[in-house]
């Protein structure tokens, strides 16, 4: 038992430093309201400082996706944790909008920077043959997003500084998973020189692109759920549902992180080739709900929403990551997983920012359920697809 357990440290401590990476970047998601307050800036203007965040990761992951491939994991996690240091000194120094788009931007990089190579480096620490691999880098991945929050609205609700505290605290925790890092060996075996790192082209590798398709499809109806009620759900709260109290807040977007953890987690028992469709349904349902509460403003269904969407979102994500991990090659695996994830990353910028559009003539609710609507024909849409051809992969 001894041995299993220390087969599996590093394999657990790589995924602790890939969740503080992660938790920084929804630190801000209960402070927007302050933010508005601050700098009185509307709620457009949220969507797009939140979707800033997006359009980094996005770029990361096209001009250096494959890097960690080539320089090796470490060194570019390393660089992770110093753009997610940037950007919580942006936040702490801010005093306008331009600092809160430098502040996001950077945490965008810091998340491009670890969200293919993290991944992949989770996994190859993982003792040999370990199927629970792609849960821990999943789990570490959404746990990370969902602590975010929690911490953030905890500290600002009961802790002196609100818009402050959170980002000394996630310095404190970056610098120890920077030393953390260090202690982790490499598993990249033969590594090359950064000048050859090449920005990706579209593309994939013959074997994946079967997997790929429906794969993505189940990412990006997903993330662009999490997107829009990460980034408008605070104000909705407060806006319609009279709820003030930023932990509280926290709490109801860490939920859909931490159901879709627990998705993830059923993903071993249903199998991969079932969780992409039963995940796009569960999908279904909790945008209904969602639906239902912009509809009713009721609170009992926002939180219904929050766990049956991330639920349906931890289905479809794990499984879309083993298929699209099990098929392609192992030299390519950062480069493939960090191309389904520009896929995910535009599903949660493009309708958030589609969204605090509408919100100015529609309101929020209306806004809102021309997005459900509209992710409801895609995920319908993916589902049928899904049960038509379905996804197999190596194991889950």
């Amino acid at each position: 038992m001894d041995d299993d357990h220390r087969g599996w440290r590093p394999c657990v401590l790589a995924a602790a430093v890939f969740a503080v990476c992660m938790a920084g970047t929804t630190l801000p998601t209960p402070l927007y309201g302050l933010y508005q307050e601050k700098f009185g800036f509307s709620e457009l203007m949220v969507t797009v400082v939140y979707a800033v965040y997006a359009f980094g990761v996005i770029g990361v992951l096209l001009l250096a996706g494959n890097a960690s491939d080539a320089v090796g994991r470490r060194p570019v996690l390393l660089a992770g944790l110093a753009c997610a240091t940037a950007s919580a000194v942006c936040f702490l120094c801010a005093t306008g909008l331009g600092w809160l788009y430098t502040g996001r931007l950077l945490s965008g990089v810091s998340a491009g920077l670890f969200t293919g190579a993290a991944t992949a480096y989770v996994m190859e620490l993982a003792p040999s043959g370990a199927s629970r691999a792609t849960f821990v880098a999943t789990a570490a991945n959404m746990g990370g997003l969902g602590c975010g929050p929690l911490l953030a609205g905890v500290l600002a609700q009961y802790a002196p500084w609100p818009l402050y505290l959170p980002y000394v605290v996630h310095l404190v925790l970056v610098a120890g998973s920077a030393v953390v890092l260090l202690w982790l060996p490499e598993t990249v075996r033969e590594r090359r020189p950064l000048s050859t790192v090449r920005p990706q082209q579209p593309g994939l590798p013959a074997g994946v692109r079967a997997v790929f398709a429906p794969a993505a499809i189940a990412a990006f109806v997903g993330f662009a759920l999490f997107g829009v009620f990460t980034s408008v759900s605070p104000a909705f709260l407060a806006e319609s549902l009279d709820v003030h109290n930023r932990a509280v807040v926290g709490l109801i977007v860490a939920l859909a992180f931490f159901a879709s953890t627990a998705g993830q987690l059923a993903v071993g028992r249903i199998g991969v080739g079932r969780s992409l469709p039963l995940g796009c349904a569960v999908l279904l349902g909790g945008l209904a709900l969602l639906a239902g509460a912009l509809w009713w403003d009721l609170l009992s269904l926002v939180v219904l929403s929050a766990l049956v969407g991330g639920a349906g979102q931890g289905l479809a994500f794990r499984g879309a990551l083993s298929a699209v991990a099990g098929a392609a090659p192992p030299d390519q695996r950062a480069a493939v997983i960090s191309t389904l994830f520009v896929v995910a990353y535009t599903g949660i910028s493009v309708p958030v920012i589609g969204v605090g559009v509408l919100s100015g003539p529609m309101g929020l609710e209306g806004a809102g359920l021309v997005f459900i609507a509209c992710m409801a024909v895609l995920v319908t849409a993916a589902g049928a697809y899904l049960l038509r051809r379905p996804v197999r992969a190596a194991g889950a």
